[in-house]
């Protein structure tokens, strides 16, 4: 059987304008790729920024609930070995798109780009078990989707990381050697504006992206400005939280037209996640200009300069934390570190992106 020349991308799903969606679409524009996926939810990226060739596998939106979504989608991805199986380079994206890996054959490679190994078996395993409930058939379910990811990335050539941080993950749960490759931003999106009178927080409204902190600390600080643009399922308990504090202002996931002008428009963006694998909205932050309230976890401490493109707080850190940084990063001194942002935003373009996926590409 001919191989198809051109590669394949798999990626789990888009729900969000997220970094791991941005990333399959800029792999799929850059490399002419085919392009399959579990679905598209209306808050990601519209479909005029989907390739010609790409196609949704059609997961039912009754199966698409956390606790469900997970092993309904590798079930898809499974039965999709047969579609991967004539392209001779295969690109795999998310936990449950790998599954959709064939057997490794000459003449072709599946190619792994890690965003982490999924946190729900690993590292944040107690706490998804504690929020939606341990009983003996979700850990029989656990376990062998377990059992299933690990049979998916022995059949893996090549693992990229998207990060030092998730390179050691990798190295810790699947005994496995990776190669960091930075997620791309495209620093050409966002652009400096002049701070107006507001913060900025864009991360997911849950749990463990603490957005719950940020709000908590604005509260503390009535003459300083937050605008939330995300959503999440958090959303309306911290609405609830902030009252009706006419400091802080709940936008929901925006176009992403707003979402550019809101970042270029702030005095500073605040993302604080707990152990973040990479976080590309500290990167777009910088890109326009503007510096970041971050935690010194995960992946920021790879991309956060503390002191020249923004400030890490400590982990475990508390909205006196937050409060604290806010009063040491008025206006004045965040246009003074534009251009050490804009700078750093650099070292992880788009175009470096796809020049070290290539040379994996090519290497053969």
């Amino acid at each position: 059987m001919s191989m198809k020349p051109n590669p394949a991308v798999f990626h789990d799903y888009f729900g969000i304008r997220g970094g791991g969606e941005r990333l399959a679409l800029t792999l799929a524009e850059a490399f002419e790729a085919d392009l399959f996926y579990g679905y598209r939810q209306p808050e990601s990226y519209e479909p005029a920024m989907f390739p010609r060739n790409a196609a949704d596998l059609g997961l039912p939106a009754v199966l698409r609930r956390p606790g469900l979504r997970a092993a309904a989608l590798a079930a898809r991805f499974r039965l999709a070995r047969r579609t991967a199986r004539p392209y001779a380079v295969r690109i795999f994206s998310g936990v449950a798109a790998p599954f959709a890996a064939p057997d490794k054959a000459d003449g072709a490679r599946n190619i792994y780009y890690c965003h982490t190994p999924p946190r729900f078996l690993y590292d944040q395993k107690d706490f998804f078990l504690k929020n939606g409930g341990g009983s003996f058939a979700r850990r029989l379910a656990l376990s062998r989707f377990e059992a299933g990811y690990r049979a998916a990335v022995d059949r893996m050539d090549v693992i990229v990381a998207n990060s030092r941080n998730i390179q050691g993950r990798i190295s810790r749960y699947l005994g496995r050697d990776s190669v960091v490759v930075y997620p791309p931003c495209d620093t050409h999106r966002f652009h400096y504006r002049a701070p107006e009178d507001y913060y900025l927080s864009t991360a997911r409204v849950s749990g463990l992206k603490r957005v719950g902190a940020i709000v908590d600390a604005f509260l503390r600080m009535p003459d300083r400005r937050l605008i939330v643009a995300s959503g999440g399922e958090d959303l309306d308990r911290l609405r609830q939280r902030a009252g009706n504090a006419p400091n802080i202002e709940f936008l929901g996931w925006v176009e992403e037209a707003t979402l550019q002008r809101l970042v270029g428009g702030a005095i500073a963006t605040l993302y604080g996640p707990v152990d973040e694998d990479f976080g590309i909205s500290p990167v777009e932050s910088m890109a326009a200009g503007k510096p970041v309230i971050g935690v010194a976890e995960g992946g920021l401490k790879e991309t956060i300069l503390d002191g020249e493109t923004g400030f890490l707080l400590p982990p475990g850190f508390k909205p006196d934390d937050i409060v604290a940084a806010v009063m040491r990063l008025p206006a004045e001194r965040a246009i003074g570190m534009r251009d050490a942002c804009e700078r750093r935003a650099q070292e992880f373009s788009a175009d470096r992106f796809v020049n070290a996926m290539r040379a994996i590409i090519e290497r053969g």
